[in-house]
């Protein structure tokens, strides 16, 4: 049996959170892409059936809410903040990310996060893909990520 426990999760925008976060990981599903698109503040718009499978959510729960609504709490803050300040940028952003199930698992995923512009050149919308990680190079992220705030 998984150990459980509650923890309050803060968010850049002032919100908070409860969730309860268990040490269980789900298996990355072999041979699938979760691929989301997000307004500019990170709001869900479209979700593939990958991502509702593996989240635990559905559909109807994924769309409209803050993409950091999967956001486990052993991230760090600034693996985000990096994330942030490169695709507002206007640039690709690439990293491996702990996300939070539904039901308090977790699975890890390398992601990319892509931004999209008008014909302008404004940034209206991004597009991230998550795929498995490389177990070794995952290693290598997780003591990083031990290091950071």
């Amino acid at each position: 049996m998984s150990n459980s426990r509650e923890v309050e999760l803060h968010y850049y925008d002032g919100s908070t959170r409860t969730v309860s976060v268990n040490d269980t990981r789900i298996p990355y599903p072999i041979g699938r892409l979760i691929v989301s698109y997000t307004d500019t503040n990170g709001i869900i718009m479209q979700a593939n059936q990958a991502f509702i499978d593996i989240s635990g959510y559905t559909r109807d729960e994924l769309i409209g809410q803050p993409q950091n609504i999967l956001r486990h709490p052993d991230m760090p803050k600034a693996a985000f903040k990096d994330m942030w300040s490169t695709i507002e940028s206007g640039k690709s952003w690439n990293g491996y990310v702990k996300n939070l199930c539904k039901d308090g698992e977790y699975y890890w995923v390398y992601a990319t996060v892509v931004p999209s512009f008008d014909k302008d050149g404004n940034i209206t919308a991004f597009t991230s893909i998550r795929r498995m990680p490389s177990e070794e190079k995952l290693k290598d992220a997780i003591a990083l990520y031990a290091t950071l705030d």
